[in-house]
C-alpha cells in the first residue's frame, strides 16, 4: 500500500513514521525546515511506545510528484485543509482514500467538495503530541495515551464488493459511520476538556 502523510508534524509524523516503520510504502508531505530536517535527517519518534527512527524517508513538498497513493492521511491543521485537498489532486486515484485526522466536524465536507465523496472517509485521533523544534533534527515526541478511529473497516467492503461499489458506506460523516465520535471529541475540545 503506499500511502502519503499530507502534513507531516506531530500527529502526520507519528503515524507515518509507524507505517513506515512496519514496512508500508510511506511518503511525506512536508516543507520548510521540517522537509529539510526529514531529507537530512530522517524521522525520529520518541514516544512512550517504545522510541524509533526512520531513514531514509521520502518526503516532497511537491504533492503532483508522489503520483497516485491508495490512501492519504491528513494532518494538516483545521483551517488549512480546504488548500491542502486542492493541492492533494494529484495524488487521488479512482481507488485512492482520504483520512482526516483534524480536530472539528468540518474536515470530511470540505474534502468531500473537492475530491468527491467516494474518496473520503470520517476520521479522527487523540495524541499528545508535538515536533521538537528545537532539535535539528525532525523529531517527534508523543507524551500521552491516545487514539484513532476511522471508517476504514467500513471501506473495505465497498472497495472489494462483487458489484464494483465506489465508495465505502458511511463515509459521509453527516449521515453515519464516525460523525458520533468526531462530534463527541469536537465538542469536548470546545469546552477544554481534551
Amino acid at each position: 500500500m503506499r500511502i502519503a502523510i499530507f502534513g507531516a508534524g506531530s500527529v502526520g509524523g507519528y503515524f507515518g513514521g509507524r507505517l513506515a516503520q512496519v514496512g508500508e510504502d510511506v511518503i511525506f508531505i512536508a516543507r520548510g525546515e521540517h522537509l529539510k530536517a526529514m531529507r537530512t535527517h530522517g524521522l525520529r519518534v520518541d514516544s512512550i511506545n517504545g522510541d524509533f527512527a526512520v531513514q531514509p524517508v521520502q518526503a516532497t513538498d511537491d504533492p503532483s510528484k508522489t503520483g497516485v497513493v491508495d490512501l492519504v492521511l491528513v494532518g494538516v491543521k483545521a483551517w488549512q485543509v480546504s488548500e491542502a485537498a486542492e493541492a492533494m489532486r494529484p495524488m487521488i486515484g479512482p481507488e485512492t482514500f482520504v483520512l482526516p485526522l483534524q480536530n472539528g466536524i468540518e474536515a470530511p465536507a470540505q474534502l468531500s467538495e473537492v475530491l468527491g465523496d467516494p474518496h473520503v472517509l470520517g476520521g479522527l485521533c487523540g495524541l499528545f503530541c508535538y515536533v521538537d523544534e528545537v532539535s535539528a533534527d525532525c523529531s517527534v515526541e508523543r507524551d500521552g495515551g491516545g487514539y484513532a478511529y476511522s471508517d476504514w473497516d467500513m471501506a473495505q467492503p465497498a472497495r472489494d464488493s462483487p458489484d464494483g461499489g465506489t465508495g465505502p458506506p458511511g463515509n459521509d460523516c453527516r449521515s453515519g459511520g464516525s460523525r458520533y465520535f468526531i462530534a463527541g471529541k469536537s465538542l469536548a475540545n470546545d469546552n477544554g476538556h481534551v
